[in-house]
């Protein structure tokens, strides 16, 4: 494999068995990331509980059946389904007794969907993301995880707005929990290949389909891409190193949309079918002004907190170093490419 594909396969494994014996909720459980961490906690931890929290209780029941006939039944032993939505702190409260680990995966995502209904968005990514932080310090959880995106960096939609407030709160959240010793951490990464609503899957549908050609927004557009095993892995190794309050940036890899297209369906034209409303052509995961918090690890960035009231040893202390004065990690910038090799490995899920 060439070094331009490098980032596809990277892993960001856990070193130490870091669920085992605890007991693990996601919220968000039957979206796309939550079903695969599911199934991989089942079948590489043992927690003591497993618990999906999610509104939708078909999904559910559909999770049910497809994870009994995956695994065996001592797995699905700890096992459970908590119908309820993180706008409803009370819910939550009740949800989160005796839970040891939070992953907050709940959010609504849609860009163009949030630009319509902005008060939906503000209910469920920033008052949902408060509702969390209570209920984890009202029930002494020992560790929350929530899941950002690349467009909470210098947003110029809704939606991004939203995950930056999400971000924020989390981050603060931190400087709440005095004697409770709850510790919030933030991942934040780019488009995932293969969940639903990423463009992989709208081309290799359309290609099925007989198309004539594929739509592209803008020629010049560039996207970090993850595979979602990277994206599991990345949250548990960030579990297993936090220290409370840091935002989490893995280092993957960029490619254009029109490469995108050409992977998936070499020879197949393309339509320019312009940018929709709150699109970036660039997508930006540490902005200059972040750079100043920034410290550089082997295989991730890490933007510490500006305010600690809390015991904390920064990493720039000891494992890793600031970047550079003006860094800015951007999908048109960024040292580590795709090509169609790296791209088809990060939709098979390896990584």
């Amino acid at each position: 494999m060439s070094a331009d594909t490098v980032a596809a396969v990277r892993t960001f494994s856990a070193k130490t068995r870091v669920l085992d014996g605890k007991a693990v909720l996601v919220t968000g459980g039957t979206g796309s990331f939550g079903r695969r961490f599911v199934r991989r906690v089942l079948a590489e931890y043992a927690p003591k509980k497993l618990i999906v929290l999610s509104r939708d209780e078909l999904k559910q029941y559909e999770m049910q059946q497809e994870l009994r006939e995956a695994f065996p039944p001592e797995a699905m032993a700890r096992m459970r389904f908590f119908l309820g939505d993180v706008r409803d702190q009370a819910r939550l409260t009740l949800a989160f007794r005796g839970v040891d680990v939070v992953i907050h995966a709940a959010a609504l995502k849609q860009v163009p969907a949030a630009e319509y209904n902005p008060s939906e968005f503000i209910h469920t990514n920033v008052m949902g993301a408060e509702n969390v932080v209570w209920a984890a310090l009202h029930n002494r959880v020992s560790r929350v995880v929530a899941l950002s995106t690349d467009k909470a960096c210098n947003p110029i939609n809704l939606y991004g707005a939203t995950k930056l407030a999400s971000d924020k709160t989390f981050v603060a959240a931190n400087n709440l929990a005095g004697d409770i010793g709850t510790r919030f951490c933030v991942v934040r990464y780019g488009n995932v290949a293969g969940s639903r609503g990423s463009v992989a899957p709208l081309f290799q549908r359309l290609v099925a389909q007989g198309a004539a050609e594929l739509p592209i927004t803008d020629p010049r557009m560039t996207r970090f891409w993850i595979s979602l095993d990277q994206g599991v892995d990345f949250v548990l190794s960030s579990l297993e190193l936090t220290r409370g309050g840091e935002v989490f940036v893995p280092k993957i890899g960029s490619m254009t949309m029109p490469d995108v297209a050409r992977a998936l369906a070499p020879g197949l034209p393309h339509k320019t079918v312009g940018i929709r409303p709150g699109e970036k052509l660039h997508e930006v995961m540490i902005s200059g002004d972040d750079a100043r918090m920034t410290t550089e690890l082997e295989d991730r960035y890490v933007i510490e907190p500006e305010f600690v009231e809390y015991t904390r040893t920064p990493f720039s202390a000891d494992v890793g170093r600031r970047v550079e004065d003006g860094f800015v990690y951007s999908s048109d910038t960024n040292r580590e490419w795709l090509d169609a090799e790296g791209l088809a490995a990060l939709l098979a899920g390896h990584g």
